[in-house]
């Protein structure tokens, strides 16, 4: 059986998006012939915590560990709330402090390419020794933190092992890397250290279409592209929401502010009393303030029910419980080729996807092709109200479903068969 050494920093009891794509490889990777061997580290500073999902690693699985530095923890003592908020990737665009700037400016120019790199050079050392002793020749780094990669380019280096890079979400290409105040000097250095993951593995792996395609710009290397997915069977059945619930699971950070969304609900509220008597808008995980100053803007503040982060089963079962599902990106074109996790587990729970983000969205497309739901633009109105109207009709004759298709491809047994056959290829 092939040995394989995943190197990765998000790993229960880790919560969130992050941690669920190399949990679910390995927890099915075993069912292709490969055995995985884990690498994480000892003292990580998780923003969010799950810990049912250790409940989901294969027995007998070897992991290894080392301590690490963080800055996040050493920073606490500024402010510990506005630290957990930058560390999770929430970054107010307005009316930032200067204790926020400080560390924004920081974080961009002094941790490169993040505050995980003090973990690079323990973690080469002590690898290079479990790589020898337990006879591995194929490595994975999953990013970000891109630091992660730089274990591997390390490793590449000096043991000449094979190498598969990937990448959950793009580098210098991603959204709130413009946030974090850069000079010259670190965008460059940026580039360069992208530059040479990507031309130094044998492989990279992206999570969409858009981001491979942004790749082959950079390097010649072969480049697959492996969704995210979902876990198929769920234990128990669960009974529909009572009320016309618009459920959003997981964060909704800055800028992920579908304005016409809100105006639209504020306008069939204000028109229809029973339409106003069902509607509720439900929020499960962080909500940033921007998007809950716009809800009361809109008068939307009677329909709120916000429960706060809740463990991944309590998230399916939430999916699965709600009329609709909402799914937002943020409005730019560098998000074009981002595909939420939720995406597919929203698929999954089979209900209709009431999806808005950028024009040419890549996750847009899947949940055309799927049937899996509707897809509108930030300045969608007329056709957003009417689809809207349409599934509370169908809501009030009990007959709201999803007709979503063709959504196996996307199952996590499904997309770790595609990886397995990339690992035993190179």
């Amino acid at each position: 059986m092939k040995k394989v050494l995943i190197i990765t920093y998000y790993w229960p009891p880790a919560g969130g998006p992050g941690v669920q794509r190399w949990l679910k490889f390995v927890k099915y990777l075993r069912d292709f012939d490969i055995e995985p061997i884990v690498y994480i580290p000892e003292n990580p500073h998780y923003p969010i915590e799950d810990a049912s999902l250790t409940k989901e690693l294969p027995k007998d699985l070897t992991i290894y560990s080392q301590p690490l530095f963080e800055p996040y923890g050493a920073a606490k003592f500024l402010s510990s709330k506005k630290t957990k908020r930058i560390s999770s990737g929430i970054i107010q665009a307005n009316n930032q402090s200067f204790i926020e700037r400080t560390m924004l400016w920081v974080r961009g120019n002094f941790f490169i390419p993040d505050a995980r790199k003090f973990w690079v050079k323990p973690s080469v050392k002590f690898l290079t020794d479990v790589i020898e002793s337990d006879n591995i020749d194929t490595i994975i780094t999953t990013g970000p933190p891109h630091s992660v990669h730089l274990i591997g380019l390390q490793l590449k280096t000096n043991l000449k092992i094979t190498w598969l890079a990937d990448f959950r979400d793009p580098w210098t290409s991603i959204g709130y890397h413009k946030k974090l105040k850069l000079t010259t000097s670190s965008q460059k250095k940026h580039k360069i250290m992208e530059s040479a993951v990507l031309n130094e593995a044998d492989h990279v792996i992206t999570t969409s279409k858009t981001t491979k395609k942004e790749f082959e710009e950079i390097t010649s290397k072969p480049i697959s592209v492996i969704t995210n997915g979902y876990d198929s069977g769920h234990s128990t059945e669960v009974d529909l929401d009572k009320s016309f619930t618009i459920s959003h699971i997981g964060s909704l950070l800055t800028g992920r502010n579908p304005k016409n969304l809100w105006k639209t609900l504020s306008r069939i509220a204000a028109e229809n009393a029973v339409f106003r008597a069902d509607l509720q808008l439900e929020f499960m995980g962080v909500v940033s303030q921007d998007v809950m100053d716009s809800l009361y803007r809109y008068e939307l503040g009677p329909y709120i029910k916000m429960r706060g982060y809740g463990s991944h089963a309590e998230a399916q079962r939430k999916q699965r419980q709600s009329q609709l599902l909402l799914l937002v990106e943020i409005d730019s074109e560098e998000t074009k080729g981002i595909l939420p996790g939720k995406l597919f587990e929203y698929m999954a729970a089979k209900r209709p996807i009431l999806a808005l983000g950028p024009k040419d969205w890549e996750a847009g497309q899947i949940i055309s092709q799927t049937n899996s739901g509707k897809t509108f633009d930030y300045n969608s109105d007329f056709d957003l109200r009417d689809t809207i109207l349409e599934w509370y009709a169908a809501y009030k004759k009990n007959n709201l479903i999803s007709n979503s298709v063709d959504i196996e491809k996307y199952s996590r047994k499904s997309l770790t068969e595609d990886l397995a056959k990339i690992l035993q290829k190179i």
